[in-house]
């Protein structure tokens, strides 16, 4: 077990991997993503199942989510990769573990981790310590929010080229900001090269989620408030949509999660399929 420290990524981010890891160990067959990098780096301890926030019957729907738009996204990303695209960037990276897990496919890409300073240091040093190094295709990329330091600045430090065509991604992230730093975000990617694509999730307003799912969304939201993260931002895909034209994007792209059923879960054995509330913001720039 790695010892916990005031370093170590926070409790969301931690559990986005280990639910990857869940849907592993315990989901049936066809897997809809693998991904146990994350539980290697966090090393919760042999009893991480037994956590509240793992209980195999409730979190089944917000663990499909997960994998669900982590697939998404980088079957996007192979689509685009395809056309000629060598640039990923990700925005609130967390414990995502591309670069880990797709060497291959990692090797003909910059991929740029954006996330706080401590999270960065903590994930280099345990790469190191596991044995799956950095290679020189992925930048960790810290940036001090809290502080007004500009990712963006930060992101062209680290050699991302701005006439190229990238994917930027940020996904689970909107929720926990304000209204003024999403615009903020919004503006930045007019910077981005033509060919590019910026892809958002935004969570909806508990009225417009399904009605067997707003236990558990409720459940989600009151976690969040009770653990200083609280969901400030929450948006109707109209109202989403709005933002992005009032911005000056035209023809974007709103996507549901229940669109990615027929995607990735239909006919499952186990009947796992992810609950409503998130939703994608598409651009293509």
């Amino acid at each position: 077990m790695v010892e916990k420290s005031a370093d170590i990524p926070d409790s969301t981010a931690v559990r986005v991997a280990l639910w990857r890891a869940l849907h592993v160990q315990l989901d049936a067959r066809p897997l809809v993503f693998e991904d146990e990098i994350g539980l290697k780096l966090v090393a919760p301890g042999s009893d991480w199942q037994a956590r509240p926030d793992m209980n195999p019957q409730w979190t089944g729907p917000f663990r499909a989510s997960i994998v669900g738009r982590a697939r998404f996204i980088e079957d996007l990303l192979a689509e685009r990769v395809s056309q000629g695209l060598n640039q990923y960037v990700l925005l609130g990276a967390g414990l995502d573990s591309f670069a880990q897990r797709r060497p291959e496919s990692a090797v003909h890409l910059r991929v740029f981790e954006i996330d706080k300073p401590e999270t960065q240091a903590w994930k280099h040093r345990r790469l190191i310590e596991l044995g799956y190094g950095v290679s020189d295709s992925l930048e960790l990329v810290p940036v001090d929010f809290e502080s007004g330091q500009s990712w963006w600045d930060q992101l062209m430090g680290s050699g991302f080229d701005p006439k190229k065509p990238a994917l930027v991604t940020s996904l689970g992230v909107s929720m926990y900001l304000s209204h003024e730093a999403i615009v903020e975000t919004l503006q930045q990617m007019k910077k981005l090269a033509p060919g590019s694509t910026f892809v958002m999730t935004f969570m909806l307003p508990l009225d417009l989620v399904n009605s067997e799912d707003r236990p558990g969304y409720e459940m989600a939201l009151k976690g969040a408030q009770a653990s200083g993260t609280p969901f400030i931002s929450l948006f109707s895909p109209q109202q989403m949509l709005a933002l992005v034209n009032d911005v000056g994007f035209k023809g974007a792209q709103h996507l549901s999660t229940m669109d990615l059923i027929p995607r990735y879960f239909a006919n499952r054995t186990d009947g796992l399929k992810p609950s409503s509330g998130e939703e994608f913001l598409i651009l293509t720039i």
